[in-house]
């Protein structure tokens, strides 16, 4: 019997195992339908602070350059997150345990940090993003008031991420065609407001934007969110039903959002999504479609904070873990994360890339080792400093890339990372051939 199927005998037998399976291949009997995969992949992407990302690029281009620059964006985005999508389809692991074959056990706690550390930080601003809507719709402007909704949301909403896949699934399923109609709304109302196509297309925005600063924000609005895929589509009966899954979900859905961002602020000239709308007229009957819109997305972030929790401690159960991640989160969000976050954005661009990139390079160059029986089991070396190095390089270059406007910074990082890899690998493979 191979280990794999030991582990899912196991499982099986033991009614105390996490039924995510956070540190375990998930086992044949637990994997869903595509449909099902989509829908919670397609309500992680459609997320209202995508939207406040897509304003701000659409506020500092022309029509035609922005629908490039938004598509260039998601692209990137979604052929990266497509093929770590696919490679947990292979593995039925999260990022997370992935991470132990190509940085070792003890160095796999570091990406569980940055994973894990990251999607605090975004629960915190989308909790922010909620509260400061919920406020301003119903008049509870007051910094005591905000306070207040920013704790009742923030708690509420790790409740379906408790629950676990089955919790995020129902929910979706329930809030993904109002946040289609959010979309399609602020699209026609915007363009009904400067008058249609070809009004738009002579607007010329007040501010400006390079390219390489706007894909870094597009990417940076699901670099960390992105790079944990692997978290569902480990679920998948198929790689490549992980891959078109996550196609569908990072560049179609995705691509909704920013334009549905982007598209508002080139009509009122206006980067903050929120003012946009309040412009449109989208106050307390849009609210539902909003908390809705957020909602989908945070479960899913204070779940990858518990299976990346999990590995970090090695447990077999997130629950702890969604737990401390939602109070965190929540305090952040009063403490007024939400004001940060482009600083943020661009940051999660330059750190989390380079991590999948490592990854992914990692298992093209030792696909015999990354078997079924050994992917899930750290080396016999704590750390794989090789694989930390090649990580620390991808990080400094794409930062350097993004202080000197270099490029796209995210692309830089995720490529030196991949070529690293790839390079770390066959010097081994030669030193070893050499003894």
């Amino acid at each position: 019997m191979t280990d794999r199927t030991s582990v899912e005998s196991r499982a099986q037998g033991n009614d105390h195992v996490d039924p995510d399976y956070p540190v375990d291949p998930v086992p044949l009997h637990a994997r869903k339908s595509t449909f099902s995969l989509a829908v919670v992949l397609v309500g992680f992407t459609m997320f209202t602070p995508t939207m406040l990302a897509g304003a701000q690029v659409g506020a500092g281009f022309p029509f035609l350059p922005l629908m490039g620059v938004l598509l260039l964006g998601s692209l990137v985005l979604g052929v990266y997150v497509s093929a770590l999508g696919w490679l947990g389809a292979s593995t039925n692991l999260t990022t997370a345990m992935m991470a132990r074959a190509t940085f070792g056990q003890a160095g796999a706690k570091l990406s569980s940090v940055l994973l894990g550390g990251t999607q605090i930080g975004w629960y915190g601003v989308s909790v922010a993003t909620l509260a400061l809507l919920t406020g301003q719709a119903l008049g509870w402007e007051g910094e005591l008031a905000t306070r207040a909704l920013m704790l009742a949301s923030g708690l509420l909403m790790g409740v379906t991420a408790y629950f676990g896949y089955r919790g995020m699934y129902a929910l979706s399923l329930v809030a993904l065609p109002l946040m289609l109609i959010l979309g399609a709304w602020v699209a026609w109302r915007a363009f009904e407001e400067v008058g249609g196509l070809g009004a738009m297309l002579e607007i010329r925005p007040g501010e400006s934007m390079g390219l390489a600063m706007a894909v870094t924000l597009i990417v940076g609005t699901f670099a960390s969110g992105g790079t944990q895929a692997p978290n569902w589509t480990r679920f998948a009966r198929t790689p490549m039903a992980g891959f078109w899954t996550c196609m569908i979900a990072f560049l179609g859905a995705q691509l909704l959002m920013l334009f549905s961002g982007a598209i508002g602020a080139l009509a009122f000239g206006e980067g903050d999504f929120v003012v946009v709308l309040f412009n449109l007229g989208l106050v307390v009957w849009g609210l539902l479609f909003l908390v809705a819109n957020i909602w989908t997305t945070n479960d899913n972030t204070a779940y990858n904070v518990g299976v990346a929790g999990a590995e970090l401690f090695d447990v077999r159960s997130k629950k702890p873990f969604v737990i401390a991640g939602v109070v965190i989160g929540t305090l952040l969000a009063v403490t007024g994360i939400y004001d940060s976050l482009i600083t943020y954005l661009v940051w999660l661009g330059i750190l989390i890339p380079p991590l999948g990139g490592v990854i992914l390079g990692d298992h093209l160059a030792r696909r015999a080792e990354w078997s079924e029986a050994g992917v899930h089991r750290a080396p016999a070396a704590g750390v794989r400093w090789d694989s930390i190095g090649v990580y620390a390089v991808a990080c400094v270059t794409a930062w350097a890339a993004n202080e000197a406007s270099f490029f796209i910074p995210p692309v830089v990082g995720m490529v030196v990372a991949f070529a690293g890899a790839l390079v770390v690998a066959a010097v081994g493979r030669r030193s070893m051939n050499v003894r």
